[in-house]
Formats: C-alpha cells, sequence, structure tokens
C-alpha cells in the first residue's frame, strides 16, 4: 500500500512560527497544482481551520495520546489518500509531549513521535532572531538528538537581513542541513499569526482568508517548493482508516443528529461527523447564533468553542434554548466543554439552555492537559467502567446546584479523584474533548438512542 507522501513542520520551542510556515506551505502547494491533505498534530482545534481553508480541504488531527499509536498510520491513510502530498503541523519544541514520568523519547504525542510513526522527515522551522553561527548547533543537536527522527532541511524564519541570512546558511550547511527557506521579518504577518492561536478560521472569515492568502504568498516568494516536494515521503504500510469498519452494524432509521458550529461551537474533529454517518445518523450542522434546530432532529451534539464570546447572541436565540430543552427531555445530547457551559442555566449572568441546573462562568484560569478518565456511570454514550483518553481546554467554570450523575472521573494533581460533567437522562455533558475514532462504539451507541427516539415519534 502506497501511502502518500509527507512532510513534518517542527520546531525547537513553541513560538517559532511554524503554524504560519504550515499554513503558508500548504496554500503554495496548492497553488502549484498538487492536492495537499493537511494535518495537525496534538488536540488542537483552531490551527486546522487555517489549514483548511489553505488547502480546500478538512484540516485533521494526528493525536497518538487521544487515540493510540496503532490509528496514527490509519487516519493518516484515511485523510491523505486522494492526496499529492500531506502537510503535517507539529505542536510545541519537536520532542515535546505528554508529561509522563517515565523518560520516553519520543515523548508521547510529541511532534517527533509522530514523524517516527508515519516515517516522514521533519523540516524544522527555526525563529532566527537573535542568532547566528549558533544555529548549527541547533540544527546538529536536534539531527543527532533520537536517530528515528530525520531532520531533513530547515527553513529560516524572522531573518533579519542579507547578511544575517548569509551567515545563517553557512552555519546550516556546516550542520549539513539544508536550507529550504528564508522568511525575512515582515510586520503585515505578526497580526494575523497571533490571531491563529486566539481567533478561529470561522470567526475571523474574510481576515482569515487574507491572512492565509499572505502566508501563502510568503511561502512561495521565499522557500523552494521543489526542494520541499522532493524530501517528502512516508513508511506508511497499513490500510485507511475507515469509519464503517469502526461502528460495526449501521443503526437503522436514519436519524437526524444536529450538529452545532458557526462562530460559537468550532471545536470539533472532522472524523467525528463520519463516525456518525457510518453508524446511521443524518448529520446536519446549525449556528446556534441564528438558527434553530433542524427539522426532526433526534439528537444534538454540541461541540467545544467560545461561547462566553457572544453571550448576547445566544442568549437572545430563546426559540433554540427552547429546542434544545425540549429534545433534551426525551433524547440524547452530547455536550464537551464550550457546549458543557451552554447547557447550564446561565453563563456570566446571560441566560442559557437550563438544561443543566447551574451556572457557568468565565475565568482567567486556564486548565489544560491530558486526562484518563473512567465513565462513572451509563449513559447515552458510554457504559460505567469504560475508559477514555480526554483532552481539557477551558477558562470556564461551572456550578452544579441540582441533581446529576457524574460523567467522568480521573485523577488529579495529587492522585485525588477529580470528577467531572454530568449525566442526567439522556444528557452526557463534560469538559473532556474526546475524539470518535478512537470510541466509535460510543458513537454508534449515542446514535442508537437516537434511532430509538425517532422510531417512538414515527
Amino acid at each position: 500500500m502506497v501511502s502518500a507522501p509527507a512532510l513534518v513542520i517542527g520546531a525547537p520551542a513553541s513560538g517559532s512560527g511554524k503554524t504560519t510556515i504550515a499554513t503558508g506551505l500548504i496554500g503554495a502547494l496548492r497553488e502549484a497544482a498538487h492536492r495537499v491533505a493537511p494535518f495537525k498534530v496534538g488536540p488542537d482545534f483552531i490551527d486546522p481551520g487555517y489549514h483548511g481553508l489553505a488547502a480546500g480541504r478538512p484540516g485533521r488531527n494526528l493525536d497518538p495520546v487521544l487515540v493510540g499509536e496503532d490509528l496514527i498510520g490509519p487516519l493518516y491513510r484515511h485523510g491523505s489518500d486522494d492526496a499529492d502530498i500531506a502537510v503535517i503541523e507539529g505542536v510545541m519544541g519537536l520532542f515535546d509531549g505528554r508529561i509522563d514520568e517515565r523518560a520516553i523519547t519520543p515523548a508521547r504525542g510529541s511532534t517527533a513521535q509522530v514523524a517516527e510513526l508515519l516515517g516522514a522527515p521533519v523540516i524544522l522551522v527555526v525563529d532566527a532572531r537573535g542568532q547566528s553561527q549558533s544555529i548549527g548547533a541547533v540544527l546538529q543537536g536536534f539531527s543527532t538528538f533520537h536517530r528515528g527522527v530525520r531532520i531533513a532541511g530547515v527553513i529560516l524564519n524572522r531573518v533579519g537581513s542579507p547578511r544575517h541570512e548569509l551567515v545563517l546558511r553557512q552555519a546550516c550547511d556546516g550542520a549539513g542541513v539544508p536550507v529550504l527557506g528564508a522568511i525575512p521579518r515582515h510586520d503585515e504577518l505578526s497580526v494575523p499569526a497571533r490571531h491563529l492561536g486566539l481567533v478561529t478560521a470561522v470567526e475571523h472569515g474574510e481576515r482569515a482568508h487574507s491572512a492565509v492568502a499572505a502566508m501563502t504568498a510568503m511561502i512561495a516568494r521565499h522557500v523552494d517548493l521543489a526542494a520541499v516536494v522532493a524530501l517528502a515521503g512516508s513508511r506508511v504500510d497499513v490500510a485507511p482508516w475507515a469509519p464503517e469498519q469502526a461502528v460495526g452494524d449501521r443503526v437503522p432509521g436514519d436519524p437526524v443528529v444536529a450538529m452545532a458550529a458557526g462562530r460559537a461551537f468550532s471545536f470539533g474533529y472532522t472524523e467525528h461527523a463520519e463516525v456518525l454517518r457510518a453508524a446511521g445518523a443524518q448529520v446536519v450542522e446549525f449556528d446556534p447564533l441564528r438558527e434553530g434546530l433542524p427539522a426532526q432532529s433526534a439528537a444534538l451534539v454540541l461541540p467545544g468553542g467560545f461561547p462566553e464570546h457572544y453571550l448576547t447572541e445566544l442568549s437572545a436565540n430563546t426559540e433554540l434554548r427552547a429546542q434544545i430543552q425540549a429534545l433534551a427531555d426525551r433524547g440524547p445530547v452530547q455536550a464537551e466543554c464550550g457546549g458543557l457551559a451552554y447547557l447550564m442555566d446561565e453563563l456570566d449572568g446571560h441566560p442559557m439552555c437550563g438544561v443543566l441546573p447551574g451556572t457557568a462562568s468565565f475565568t482567567p484560569r486556564l486548565t489544560l492537559g491530558y486526562r484518563d478518565a473512567v465513565a462513572v456511570a451509563d449513559s447515552s454514550l458510554h457504559r460505567a467502567g469504560e475508559r477514555v483518553v480526554g483532552h481539557e481546554f477551558h477558562r470556564t467554570t461551572v456550578e452544579f446546584s441540582g441533581d446529576r450523575e457524574r460523567a467522568w472521573v480521573f485523577r488529579g494533581p495529587g492522585s485525588e479523584p477529580v470528577y467531572d460533567g454530568a449525566i442526567r437522562g439522556g444528557v452526557h455533558a463534560s469538559y473532556l474533548h474526546t475524539h470518535a475514532a478512537a470510541q466509535p462504539r460510543s458513537v454508534a451507541r449515542f446514535v442508537s438512542h437516537a434511532a430509538a427516539l425517532t422510531k417512538l415519534a414515527g
């Protein structure tokens, strides 16, 4: 089985410019008539949105922590099967990953681990500010740190002058790492690049398109695309992941599963809708800022996002809030992170759906990290005792005021049990983001509950 050749865009540290370079490279390759499959290492929801704009197809994630090492190759094949080349943006520094008590190299969930699993070369993006000959030591260190990871080239970012570029190139040659491009410091890219980490592509609208176009033009002008393409490769010899095989038997009845989307709820993985459809659902997206539930909705998925930034609009859509209350009384609802906050009585003093009694509020504190969680009770998604790996990323907190079963339990920093979320009837709501490819049978269970509701209604 021949897989599409791949390039992994890594860096010595966060803030080196990976997202700008990767997004611009995806766009420039597309303009050069390549069919590009875009990927992001880790649980990021924002960068894939920009990758998707540049590629003209959905951005996908490769996260060995969330889905397991064995699924990385199949998911890569699934997402790149009809592509000429894949561009995979890394996360943090090249060898940075999940903090583990054991000294594992490369770290679980790191860019290096994904590159090694795929047998793909790494192009290192190095922020050249404040250094010249020292870049040779950086490249030599990264090139020899782990033999399973191959540094195939370097893109110099934020180069100060032609003389600066000359010295940098000499140092790279001395380290035996070819220079594929040199990007000058450019103020016009500083604002869009900063927005990539803060504002989703769907929120940014035309500004996102303009940012991607600027990145594309910059890479096309300063990077040797032919040399980049010549370096691409991979050693993935497994069959593509197939959602139909993952879920097993299709649920009869074609229930309508409404999936919130748009500016307030954009934190979802591409494979989620694919698994829902494979299980037998009709997935219909809608925008809670301005629309009601789709006709004949038998279930609801509320992904994460930034509902706290759209409180007035969400609260003003009283018809939708009433519809969600009614659906939650009889059918399955899955809510993650921002979706959980939306189901509460209030979010920062604004009336929300009132499905879960209590309040949610925005805080300055960021909660971030992977969680090894166990289902506390049976629900429309999971059976009690089922284990999942999830990821938290939020600045809100919730205070429940009514009876509910807890959704998850996991170990806290001091090994004390931490309980998260709520189960109430068919509602399963929590802060944990999970990946549908890792729990396809849970998705099928959810669709089965929706089909039962559809049958009763019919």
